[in-house]
């Protein structure tokens, strides 16, 4: 057991690097993609057959199921075969760790947005930034792409950088590609409307608890992060601490929260999902307006939330396990 941890935080280590360097292997087969597609075919099927509404809550929790299980069985299977070849087998391991990064990516499709601001282009901004957010981005002013902008690196720190770390340093690639699943499953099916509210209960909370510990392990790591950015420690906890709860989700707010008190912003407010207004409390102070840097900063604190993390997490294993 304590070679496993040893070897697969080296394999992660590089899987990192990729995924620091070259980001997502694009024309590579991205397993996210056949996640996606085996979603769409369950949810079609299964939405076809519901009598009920009670019966599309059973179905959504079906769905959960069946990708947590095969997510994580078909790499375990494959890495089982493989482990005899050692050089294939960690070869292997890491490519499936990094599909499952997107720091990078994140990082590059959020500076698209930016770039198109400078240009002061907001129809390409709002295009651009459509393509990382769920909320409706037409007509938005350049402050509400911004703040968008943020709040989407933000949360995805958590959600698309430090658990799949978290579950990937915890059980591997097969956990690591297990929470991919469940995640891919709540930004498909997880949005609380009329459409989804039932079919989507089960995959929402099996998210929520996959994310409850990252999330809170982003949030405080970014405000430890916060000088790196001008911001203060103190400050960004105080902010988390207060704000923690002002989101629907039991988790976002701990990172956007964080933040928005180490860039001293203010976040959230009113976004439009699906031609309908949603509610939302603030996060953080407004001490300074809203800049086109901040987009630049937030991933910035994105970055510096991953080393922190990954350097703590590789300290504890190879000094402690």
């Amino acid at each position: 057991m304590e070679s496993f941890f040893i070897s697969n935080s080296i394999d992660t280590f590089i899987a990192v690097l990729l995924d620091f360097i070259i980001g997502d292997p694009y024309g590579f087969p991205h397993p996210v993609i056949y996640m996606g597609k085996l979603i769409n075919n369950l949810e079609n099927k299964l939405r076809a057959r519901a009598k009920d509404n009670k019966a599309l809550k059973a179905y959504g929790g079906f769905i959960v199921l069946i990708m947590i299980i095969l997510s994580f069985s078909i790499p375990f299977v494959i890495l089982y075969l493989l482990f005899p070849y050692k050089i294939l087998f960690h070869l292997v391991n890491i490519s499936f760790l990094w599909t499952v990064l997107a720091a990078k990516s994140l990082y590059k499709e959020s500076m698209k947005v930016q770039g198109a601001l400078v240009k002061e282009d907001l129809e390409d901004a709002r295009i651009k930034l459509s393509y990382i957010v769920g909320r409706e981005t037409r007509g938005l002013s350049s402050k509400s792409i911004i703040r968008a902008a943020v709040e989407t690196v933000a949360e995805n720190a958590s959600d698309g950088v430090i658990a799949p770390l978290f579950y990937a340093l915890l059980g591997g690639a097969p956990l690591a590609m297990a929470y991919k699943a469940v995640n891919t499953m709540d930004s498909m099916l997880g949005y609380m409307n009329d459409k989804y509210l039932y079919m989507g209960f089960f995959p929402a909370k099996t998210d929520d608890v996959f994310n409850y510990i990252p999330s809170r392990v982003t949030g405080a790591l970014m405000c430890i992060s916060a000088p790196f950015i001008g911001g203060s420690i103190f400050k960004s906890f105080k902010i988390m601490l207060r704000d923690r709860n002002n989101h629907k989700s039991p988790n976002c707010a701990y990172p956007e929260a964080a933040a928005a008190g180490a860039l001293g912003i203010e976040l959230g407010g009113t976004n439009i999902y699906f031609g309908t207004p949603v509610e939302k409390p603030t996060l953080g102070d407004a001490v300074r307006p809203l800049s086109l840097q901040d987009i630049k900063m937030s991933n910035k604190l994105m970055f510096i939330t991953e080393l922190l993390f990954l350097l703590i997490s590789e300290a504890f294993i190879f000094l402690i396990l």
